[in-house]
């Protein structure tokens, strides 16, 4: 099964996106990342995309997931790996 593509809307000093990074680095997976710290454009699609003010916002594919805690959790029920197409 192909690997499903993550996109992470971030900042260059939020934790919260550093560990949402470390943990997809350590399963292997790549994502595509749009800086909103360095493009107001960019924060206001991520707000209009996930109804958030909050980085790290994270999608697979469409699926909008959340950030950090979500990705977290959904990890911790095993349910991330079969999002993730691994």
């Amino acid at each position: 099964m192909p690997q499903s593509a993550v996109l992470i809307y971030a900042t260059a000093t939020c934790p919260f996106c550093t560990a949402a990074r470390n943990l997809l680095r350590d399963k292997g997976v790549t994502w595509t990342e749009i800086a909103v710290d360095a493009d107001p454009d960019k924060r206001e699609e991520m707000i209009e995309r996930s109804g958030q003010r909050s980085v790290p916002q994270i999608f697979i594919g469409d699926e909008h997931l959340g950030g950090f805690d979500d990705l977290d959790a959904l990890d911790q029920e095993g349910a991330l790996d079969r999002m993730l197409g691994l």
